[in-house]
């Protein structure tokens, strides 16, 4: 759908969305990058492709619906062939009692597509309006499984790769091949499972695929070991790698559209003893960064985060194991603070997601680009915020340090078990004392755990022992054991917890909570079989836990004192400071997540 840039400007001024003034510099871009307003307002978060779809919506009359793939039938999808839906990107998602059909499109001004639809399906058609990106979405459900695709494409070239054995056809690598097809199948259904990570790995009799949902691998297929090299020279194809190169890992990276999204795959291969192992990291170039709420900070880490960001200058750093979110957090940190007004400049390893207006750079140890060299070179470039990947080395680290003293605002990101440990560590990377006390304006420890699924989870009352299991872990949560209960109830409920995820289907409630042991009533866990929509697993989409620990005056006083983590950590509860498993335990208590998962990620504590 094309709105034009006139009704464009018009909707979102009548909306108060933004003024004339502000879309001033977006016409200008808009001339430079040859993209048409609506693309570039998208772009830069001025509003949501729904909100927008929603306003125009409005001005032209006609129904929006927001739809839910899993709720559509198939006998009702397929009364529409998959080509025209495809050619006219429209969904037939419901047929009434009186036989009128409900039908979805992105552009339900296309007379040609309305007038070739009320030949093949009738004249009594119900028509509504929905975003690219659902109808999209909602397409791909006339794809089966992914076992079923997979096993049309490889049965087309069984018997010629049984005889060809390791050798890899020119025919193979062709982009209309069966393996290019098993390769895009492959990517396709991580997509729409969620996946982060793609595992294709060789074993004795077959090639195994699995996908990591939500933090945990899963089972996805077996492949036959025959397309093994093909597969694998296919991937080191898209990724401009060595294919005759089978005994040295190697890295590298390239894009694909999927649906109305683009995404980029980080590759890695391997070589193992059954053949080449390889993981790709699917990043979306496509999403928007989540707000501080929407990631799980509330109350007073979120008060503290948001005073960190706001100082001119200093120091905010980061701290957790790979995978627990991290840059996800600096992500939606820096799109907060990304102004035209404001230079942002990173120094990542590897870039992730991409910041629009920001400047980032890729450490490049092989040409002498590295964290240290790479954020010598920032500081000439006359930044205003500053982001390191990561601190690893002493170098590094003072530069942050000096960066941050001489008007900087300096992000970056450490390998520690919690937010307290963070401070001595950049002791031992001797940096003084002082320079820490007077740079640092907080530090955030987080972990990742999965979500409950709305849809299936259900509640239950614990016995005594679980009772007395959980007094017996949570009573060392904060220093002051669960003495602080009723202030964190408190905080809870001004957080905005107690008002989600307390029913079936995400249905509301503002019942008070209990954080003592011996009070709690009702705990949630994860179904045993799951349902459909969480892949029958339980658990659907991930929410961080955190632990912000300010750099208050006492606090600064330890670090000038060399006060250990353990003292660091007992000052920080004592005035505040809600600790990740403290977080956490709530978040459980709201039914967001288990108490088994808050155990999982942060048992190493």
């Amino acid at each position: 759908m094309r709105i034009s840039d006139s009704l464009v400007e018009k909707l979102l001024i009548d909306a108060g969305k933004t003024t004339a003034t502000q879309l001033k510099p977006l016409r200008e871009q808009e001339k430079s990058e040859k993209q048409n307003l609506q693309q570039i307002v998208i772009a830069n978060n001025v509003v949501t492709e729904k909100d927008l779809t929603k306003l125009y919506a409005k001005e032209i009359d006609v129904p929006f619906i927001e739809l839910n793939p899993k709720e559509i039938k198939r006998e009702v999808l397929t009364l529409i062939p998959e080509r025209v839906a495809r050619q006219y990107k429209v969904v037939l998602f419901g047929v009434k009692e009186d036989g009128s059909k409900l039908i979805a499109m992105e552009d339900p001004d296309d007379i040609q597509a309305i007038s070739f639809l009320q030949k093949q399906l009738g004249t009594n058609l119900k028509v509504h309006i929905a975003s690219a990106s659902e109808i999209e979405t909602a397409l791909d459900q006339y794809r089966g499984n992914v076992s079923n695709e997979l096993t049309k494409v490889l049965t087309t070239e069984e018997g010629e790769a049984e005889e060809a054995g390791e050798e890899i056809d020119e025919e193979d690598l062709a982009e209309d091949s069966p393996i290019a097809q098993t390769v895009n199948l492959v990517i396709e259904y991580a997509i729409k499972a969620g996946a982060s990570d793609i595992h294709i790995e060789p074993r004795e009799n077959h090639v195994l695929v699995r996908y990591r949902v939500d933090g945990v691998l899963r089972e996805a297929n077996k492949l036959p070991k025959k397309v093994l090299s093909p597969l694998v020279s296919r991937i080191k194809i898209l990724s401009n790698l060595k294919i005759d190169e089978r005994r040295a890992p190697q890295d590298g990276r390239f894009k694909i559209q999927v649906g109305s999204g683009v995404f980029a795959l980080r590759v890695s291969t391997l070589p193992i003893t059954e053949g080449e192992k390889v993981v790709m990291r699917i990043l979306s170039e496509s999403s928007k960064p989540a707000t501080l709420e929407e990631l799980g900070y509330w109350g007073p880490s979120l008060k503290t985060i948001n005073s960190a960001i706001t100082q001119p200058h200093g120091m905010i750093l980061v701290t957790g194991p790979t995978g627990s979110g991290k840059s996800t957090s600096l992500f939606s940190t820096l799109s907060l603070l990304n102004r035209p007004s404001v230079n942002i400049s990173t120094i990542e390893d590897p870039v992730e997601y991409k910041i629009n207006g920001a400047n980032q750079t890729q450490v490049n140890p092989k040409a002498g680009m590295t964290f240290a060299a790479g954020l010598r070179a920032l500081l000439r470039q006359d930044p205003n915020i500053i982001m390191v990947g990561e601190i690893r080395d002493t170098e590094t680290a003072g530069l942050g340090v000096q960066a941050a003293l001489t008007g900087h605002l300096v992000f970056a990101t450490l390998h520690t078990n919690n937010a307290a440990t963070c401070l001595p560590r950049l002791l031992d990377m001797s940096i003084e004392p002082f320079l820490i006390a007077s740079t640092v304006r907080a530090v955030v420890g987080q972990r990742l755990v999965r979500r409950l699924c709305v849809d299936c989870r259900e509640s239950y009352t614990p016995d005594s022992v679980e009772l007395k299991e959980i007094g017996e872990i949570f009573s060392t949560a904060d220093a002051d054991g669960m003495k602080k209960v009723h202030e964190l109830e408190k905080l809870a409920l001004e957080g905005g917890i107690g008002k989600a995820n307390s029913g079936k289907k995400g249905s509301d409630s503002t019942e008070k909570l209990s954080t003592e042991p011996s009070k709690i009533i009702r705990l949630w866990r994860a179904h045993k079989n799951g349902c459909e929509a969480c892949g029958h697993t339980g658990y659907k989409g991930r929410v961080g836990i955190y632990e912000v620990l300010p750099n208050s005056e006492e606090i600064q006083k330890l670090i000038v004192g060399s006060g250990t983590s353990e003292q660091i950590q007992e000052k920080a509860t004592s005035e505040g400071m809600v600790t990740m498993q403290v977080d956490g335990f709530i978040k459980a208590l709201r039914g967001q997540t288990s108490i088994e998962e808050i155990l999982r990620v942060t048992s190493d504590k």
